[in-house]
Parts: C-alpha cells; sequence; structure tokens
C-alpha cells in the first residue's frame, strides 16, 4: 500500500468533504493562492474554486465568526486558523458564541462547524506559533477537540468532526505534517471520541495525544529493550475525555505516566492526572507521573525549545524511576 503524509491525509480528507457535500468551503487565512502556511490546501483552490476555497484577511474573529454564521444557515464550514497562538483572537467567538448557542438557545440553534489550527513547537517558530492550547479548548463545554497523532486519524477524523451538529476543534501538530506511512482502512479507524492503545504492555501506561504520541512509542521501544513492558494510549479525543480507557489501562498496569506537550500547571496532563486520582486511586502501585514543557514561553533557539519540551530520554528516565521500589517497598524487603 501507498505511504501518505499527514499533510497529504488531511489534504485529502478536504477534498472528500469538498467532493461529497455542496454545503462544506474552507475558509482561513492563505489557505487560496498560497495554498495554506503549512502547504495543507495546496491545489484545492483550482480544483474547487474561490467560492469554497476562501482566502480571508487576517482578522481571525471575522472569519471565525464568519463561519459560525455560516454554520447556523445550514452550511458546513471549515475554518483554518493559522496557528493556535493566533485562535486566541477569535476566543469570543469560539466560546462565547459557538460553544454556547446550543445551550443558550435551549437546542434550537446547533453551530455545525470544524475548526482546524495548527499547533505545538519543534521549527523554531519561538513563542507566538508554537504553543500548546488543546487543554484551554478542552476545558470549554459545547466544543469537541480532537488531536489526530496517525495518519488513519489525519485522514478519517476530518469526516466524523463535520458529521457532528455541534463545533468541533482540530489541532495539527506542525512536526507530523511531514510524517509519512501507509494509510490504514478507514473502518479500522475507531470512533473519534474513543481512546486507542497504540502500544499494549503490563508494567506501566504512558498516556499522550498528538504531536508527542512518537516520543511515547520510541520511548516504549527502548523500554521494552530495558525488560520495561509499557502501554501507550493515544487520548485522540480531549473532550469529551475517554476515561474509561485511561483507567482501564491503569487497572492493569497500576501506574500512570501522562505526556503532554503543553505546561504542566492547570493543563491538560492535569485534568487527566485528576480524573486517576479520582476514580482510579486503588489501582495504583506509585504516583502519577507527568512529563510536560518547561513552564516558559517556548523559546526560539534550537537548543533551548529541544529542552523546553519533553524528550524521549525523559520519558525513560521517569518511567525506570517508577519501576524502581519505593521506599514504601523497600521497607517491606527489609
Amino acid at each position: 500500500m501507498d505511504k501518505i503524509t499527514f499533510r497529504e491525509a488531511f489534504k485529502e480528507a478536504i477534498a472528500e468533504a469538498l467532493n461529497n457535500d455542496a454545503r462544506v468551503f474552507l475558509i482561513g487565512e492563505d489557505v487560496g493562492r498560497y495554498g495554506g502556511c503549512y502547504a495543507v490546501s495546496k491545489g484545492l483552490l483550482d480544483r474547487f474554486g474561490a467560492q469554497r476555497i476562501i482566502d480571508a484577511p487576517l482578522a481571525e474573529s471575522g472569519f471565525v465568526g464568519a463561519g459560525i454564521g455560516a454554520a447556523i444557515g445550514g452550511m458546513r464550514p471549515i475554518v483554518e486558523i493559522m496557528t493556535v497562538n493566533f485562535s486566541l483572537l477569535a476566543l469570543d467567538q469560539i466560546i462565547n458564541n459557538a460553544a454556547t448557542l446550543r445551550h443558550m438557545s435551549g437546542g434550537q440553534i446547533s453551530v455545525p462547524l470544524v475548526i482546524r489550527m495548527s499547533c505545538g513547537a519543534g521549527k523554531q517558530l519561538a513563542a507566538q506559533h508554537s504553543h500548546s492550547f488543546e487543554g484551554l479548548y478542552a476545558h470549554i463545554p459545547g466544543l469537541k477537540v480532537l488531536y489526530p497523532g496517525t495518519i488513519g486519524d489525519a485522514r478519517y477524523m476530518l469526516k466524523m468532526a463535520l458529521d457532528d451538529p455541534d463545533p468541533v476543534i482540530i489541532f495539527e501538530h506542525v512536526m507530523l505534517y511531514n510524517q509519512e506511512a501507509e494509510l490504514p482502512e478507514k473502518q479500522t479507524i475507531a470512533p473519534m471520541e474513543k481512546a486507542v492503545i497504540r502500544k499494549t504492555g503490563h508494567d506501566l501506561s504512558i498516556i499522550t495525544w498528538g504531536g508527542c504520541l512518537y516520543k511515547a512509542l520510541d520511548a516504549a521501544e527502548q523500554l521494552a529493550a530495558l525488560g520495561i513492558d509499557a502501554e501507550v494510549v493515544d487520548l485522540r479525543c480531549l473532550r469529551p475525555l475517554d476515561r474509561a480507557t485511561i483507567l482501564d489501562s491503569v487497572r492493569r498496569t497500576h501506574k500512570a505516566l501522562i505526556v503532554d506537550e503543553s505546561w504542566k500547571s492547570g493543563g491538560m496532563s492535569a485534568e487527566v492526572s485528576a480524573t486517576i486520582a479520582e476514580l482510579g486511586l486503588w489501582y495504583l502501585d506509585a504516583p502519577v507521573n507527568r512529563v510536560c514543557s518547561a513552564e516558559v514561553p517556548i523559546p526560539y533557539a534550537y537548543h533551548l525549545e529541544q529542552a523546553s519540551l519533553p524528550q524521549v530520554a525523559q520519558i525513560i528516565a521517569v518511567a525506570k524511576q517508577m519501576m524502581e521500589p519505593s521506599d514504601a517497598d523497600t521497607r517491606d524487603l527489609l
């Protein structure tokens, strides 16, 4: 089977949606003539025309608002925000309008809107283009928050999102766009709200999503060589959170390590950690641990940027530490 990149997977998904539903259109900065700042929409303007691939001015609040209005009017807009940092300019539209209208209208108004936004660090784009705000959006009732980390999810989650009657945000990590893999069969892709076990194991659960998935899988492979059998849980959807899969994994491994590219304080890793503490405390043989980004704006300099991000070596080091006998275990042995 031929391989495709994440970028191609997203593009194929958008093209499929445009072909299959006349109500679908793509709007965002540079999505048309430039082909998108990460080339996801390159060529779509020639195929589908300017009525459906719409270049928007540098006004996030304006074109997100236009997408919300179009969705209310019966269209199925895909809004692309160049980077998650710029989405902060549209917070009022996303949080005060898209997320609330169903509830404030007593169910009379739905907003079937998909917002795609690139995110994450690793390309030396500095603090205003590199952050991970998925936890911020996962905090908001009324939104669904997806973070595909595999080629299959990149290809097929958009269709699931467009079928949803409520607003869905899809995060796309910039370091994944060039990754290449075979495209799995559509029927093998789990529903968008379901977490997936990417590697089974019995010693430790490594829980992660999006851009950190491959770091977790790499760490798990190296840990296996050390005799530690780690399980890797890919959350895929951060709101609603598939708590059942998280707890089932921890129930079997008795240890949980969360890997999150956002900051530790108040972030998504804190929510997962609290879930385990509230609902799975008695499954644990060790405290929950987290590997997150340093609590600084993402630096520009390569060595500082890498130092600020979760790395495979850190995941391995923390996992090894969690597998060592605790003080209580040591006392029992004495």
